[in-house]
């Protein structure tokens, strides 16, 4: 009897020690960790920053069809408002990356700089949205080729949460990731040599036989072979211009956001009226072959039936088989007739498509724009003011004969 009071008395005293043990530890796993804890070995190699690459995207190949044919399922002046917004949603894409220096919708790609991205149109009907998109660098080599394809929920329009968004932006962010993918794949000194050569290839356009003579070209693609000194006046002088070109390619991205903010309101409910459409357009299709081919097998049978009836020594017979033919032929006729009415139907759907898209190209308005004491009337679109500005820049190149003139 002691000895089990002795074993109760025990256990009792082991559990409270145990208890207080857990309640007066001196570490915590909460909370500021010590000194003592953090290793001693830091990193103090300086990390050098990945040079950030400047974008060109001229304004995208509408990919109009050549043939009549495929034409009709295209409607070629909203396909050119693509144009310019496709261009646009690609540079905010890429821009929304952070892997990128200034991205410039262009009308051409004659401007200068690292990176181009070239795309071109498909297919844009609502559901069904999908792009080529080509990369390629100043110094000629292409990065990538690659189409990029998406399709619409019709559950995106009924969500009320996507009220204002546009449906195709996953395609840009596709197409994001992936030109993203082929930038890591690319060495610090290949990038950094990319932005020299864009200085010097913009050098050439002003004078060939200064700045060609650090390249070399192979296969249609540059080389760096040297660089001019640091202090060198005849590429300060060209850098300086480049500036003055990127401020104005940079006035462009204005217009280029108006031209996409404007169409917006229109182009969104295409989008939504197109889906729907397309599905019905589709469905009307699929009946109307239903309905044509039903016509033809009963009027075949109808044939079979009067061939039958024709042939048969019995009168009842005859009359049987002439009168099947009769119904059958009235009864495939009539399909037919509908089919050819569902058809139309189709056409009309096929139609819709191409009369909800409108005419939006982008003109800009006249405007003077300085430069070193002189000036310049730009007029009309996109297109041809960018010309009108580099032939300016070429004329104040020449104009200019000493190079170490403070700008």
């Amino acid at each position: 009897m002691i000895f089990k009071k002795i074993i109760t008395v025990f256990v009792i005293l082991t559990f409270f020690l145990s208890g207080c043990a857990t309640h007066t530890r001196t570490t915590s796993t909460v909370g500021p960790q010590l000194s003592s804890s953090y290793s001693k070995t830091v990193n103090n190699q300086p990390v050098t920053p990945t040079p950030l690459l400047e974008v060109i995207i001229p304004v995208f190949d509408p990919g109009l069809p050549e043939s009549e044919e495929d034409a009709k399922e295209v409607w070629p002046e909203l396909r050119r408002a693509e144009a310019n917004r496709f261009a646009l949603k690609m540079k905010e894409a890429l821009e929304a990356t952070g892997k990128f220096g200034a991205v410039r919708v262009t009308p051409d790609g004659t401007a200068t700089g690292d990176l181009y991205i070239l795309g071109r149109i498909e297919a844009s009907n609502g559901q069904e949205v999908a792009m080529e998109i080509e990369v390629v660098d100043i110094s000629g080599k292409r990065w990538l080729e690659k189409s990029f394809e998406h399709e619409v929920s019709p559950e995106f329009h009924r969500d009320q949460r996507n009220k204002g968004m546009d449906p195709y932006d996953p395609l840009f962010e596709k197409a994001a990731v992936k030109i993203v993918e082929e930038l890591n794949d690319h060495s610090l000194k290949e990038l950094e040599d990319l932005q020299y050569i864009a200085d010097l290839r913009f050098g050439t356009n002003f004078s060939e036989e200064t700045f060609m003579q650090y390249m070399e070209t192979k296969r249609n693609t540059f080389f760096l072979v040297s660089k001019p000194s640091d202090n060198d006046p005849m590429l300060a002088r060209v850098k300086a211009i480049r500036v003055r070109d990127q401020l104005f390619i940079d006035s462009l991205q204005d217009n280029y956001a108006s031209f996409s903010g404007q169409m917006n309101e229109s182009y969104l409910m295409w989008q939504e009226q197109s889906l729907f459409e397309t599905q019905a357009a589709r469905a009307a299709k699929r009946k109307s072959m239903g309905q044509a081919l039903g016509g033809v097998i009963l009027i075949g049978l109808a044939v079979l039936a009067g061939v039958s009836g024709s042939n048969s020594n019995s009168t009842g017979a005859s009359a049987a088989g002439a009168t099947g033919a009769i119904l059958g032929g009235l009864a495939g006729a009539s399909l037919l007739s509908k089919s050819f009415k569902t058809s139309e139907e189709a056409k009309v759907h096929r139609d819709a498509l191409n009369e909800l898209g409108q005419s939006i190209d982008m003109e800009l308005s006249p405007r003077v724009i300085a430069f070193e004491k002189q000036s310049v009337e730009l007029t009309g679109d996109a297109r041809e003011q960018f010309a009108q500005w580099r032939e300016f820049l070429q004329k104040i190149y020449a104009e200019e004969q000493t190079p170490d003139v403070q700008l």
